[in-house]
């Protein structure tokens, strides 16, 4: 095991010496970039989405700094003279050792169908990522930023992804700021309406994005808050204070997303409670937060509907119909993490994430929406990240120990474990190439599970921003 370890860190290091003899240099002003005139570097640790110390306050800002751009001001007024926008794509490769499509039937195969056992390529728009950003300065005190989907899923319109509005108002002194963010997301969670650390405390925030992680297998490894599943559809409103030392956000939020109720509007009835410090230990970036998910909520599931040929006549693209089923679940889950980034030797940026999150079991009365299993889920997880060349190369792992909480595997709480390899590469600020192997394996990993999700996958995926 350790010489096939050996040889995967050997590949990835190889690829990355090959982008770096034949890339060449950029750089790229996206969304903020525009407004502020700053560079992608002064606000991403090492690249995007991570975030530098200089990243946090601008946030904390509210979105408001502004430089290069002029402003349109008034009485009461102050917004930047152009709107801005941004466009992220995904493209990139997908293989893992689930059942390829003639192993789960002939017919598939025989249409030209794939699955990702057979390894598959996506494209921005078809399986990977297209994704319009808009956002910016509204006052002097408050910002926005939504990101609407421009490509149609399975069963669903191209549509509005996620959104928040932070209104942060300066209290006191020492750069205190304190406000609220309504908020709606489909998948980041209920500490999308504020985050600043990069442990995955919220779904966006962890040292890798890739655009077509089909089974699940890159932020649960990186993240214990993922592994548990805290990055789900919200809805809600974000209190919060944030200092250069420490934020707090208390939110009332609704498990639901942009569009999950058909305008009957969500009921705050869970509560989000996240507090961190930030502070430096001897030259190192260092936070160390908590978080407590309480209360229950209305969550929605989509169930396919359409009409199932015994026979295996219709084809096998034939249109799929979603439709939503609601349901009252508890939203229970704890969790601790921390992170340390500095700069190493010859000015060798280093990351290193260490989180760790329980997700109260389920029963026959209430459902957790964390999870479903009959016994505790939980996970602690490490991950870490050098700047090999800095601000363009990377390399890093990532290593979970899990409990599922499923019970039907063995009688009892089944293990979940895993590691993660990847490299990384920076075509230009705006344009990252990561090369990643994850495997996982414990008693969650049975030969079922292993043949339906893959327990060991390979990517290499291109995340453009601009």
């Amino acid at each position: 095991m350790y010489k096939s370890i050996m040889n995967k860190i050997i590949f990835l290091m190889a690829s990355v010496i090959a982008a770096v003899t034949f890339a060449s240099e950029a750089s790229a002003l996206p969304l903020f970039a525009r407004q502020t005139g700053m560079e992608c570097a002064a606000c991403h640790f090492q690249h995007f989405p991570m975030l530098t110390a200089f990243g946090r306050a601008f946030k904390a800002g509210a979105y408001t700094m502004m430089g290069a751009q002029t402003k349109v001001e008034g009485d009461n007024l102050s917004i930047p003279g152009t709107l801005n926008f941004a466009v992220l794509t995904t493209a990139g490769y997908s293989k893992n050792n689930s059942d390829t499509a003639a192993t789960i039937d002939p017919l598939v195969a025989n249409t030209g169908a794939r699955t990702t056992g057979d390894g598959t390529f996506y494209m921005p728009g078809t399986n990977g990522e297209f994704s319009l950003f808009v956002g910016g300065r509204t006052s002097e005190n408050s910002g926005a930023l939504a990101e609407l989907g421009m490509v149609q899923d399975a069963g669903q319109g191209a549509g509005l992804s996620s959104a928040k509005i932070p209104m942060l108002w300066e209290v006191g002194g020492e750069g205190t700021r304190a406000g609220v963010v309504p908020y709606t997301t489909d998948g980041q969670g209920a500490s999308y309406g504020y985050e600043v650390l990069n442990t995955g405390a919220n779904a966006i925030h962890t040292m890798l994005f890739i655009g077509g992680d089909f089974n699940g297998s890159v932020a649960p490894v990186l993240s214990a808050q993922q592994y548990i599943g805290t990055g789900a559809p919200a809805t809600g409103f974000a209190f919060v204070v944030n200092n250069p030392n420490y934020f707090v956000n208390l939110t009332k939020f609704n498990q639901v997303g942009p569009a999950d109720l058909g305008g009957a509007g969500a009921a705050l009835t869970s509560t989000y409670l996240r507090a961190a410090g930030i502070f430096d230990l001897a030259g190192w970036d260092t936070g160390v937060g908590i978080q407590s998910w309480s209360g229950s909520s209305t969550a929605v599931t989509f169930t396919d509907t359409a009409a199932i040929d015994p026979a295996n006549i219709l084809p096998y693209n034939a249109p799929v119909t979603l439709n939503p089923s609601f349901a009252l679940m508890e939203t229970k889950a704890w969790a601790i993490d921390g992170q340390m980034q500095n700069t190493l030797g010859n000015n060798m940026p280093l990351g290193i994430y260490v989180t760790y999150a329980r997700a109260a079991a389920s029963d026959a009365v209430t459902v957790n929406a964390y999870n479903g299993g009959a016994d505790t889920k939980s996970s602690f997880n490490i991950a870490a990240e050098l700047g090999v060349i800095p601000e363009k190369a990377t390399i890093g792992f990532g290593i979970r120990r899990g409990k599922s909480g499923d019970t039907t595997i063995t009688g009892s709480n089944a293990s979940d474990n895993a590691y993660l390899l990847e490299a990384s590469y920076k075509l230009a600020q705006n344009m990252l190439l990561n090369l990643v192997y994850t495997s996982q394996s414990g008693d969650y990993w049975n030969a079922a599970n292993t043949a339906a999700l893959g327990s060991k996958q390979t990517y290499i995926n291109l995340a453009t921003i601009f």
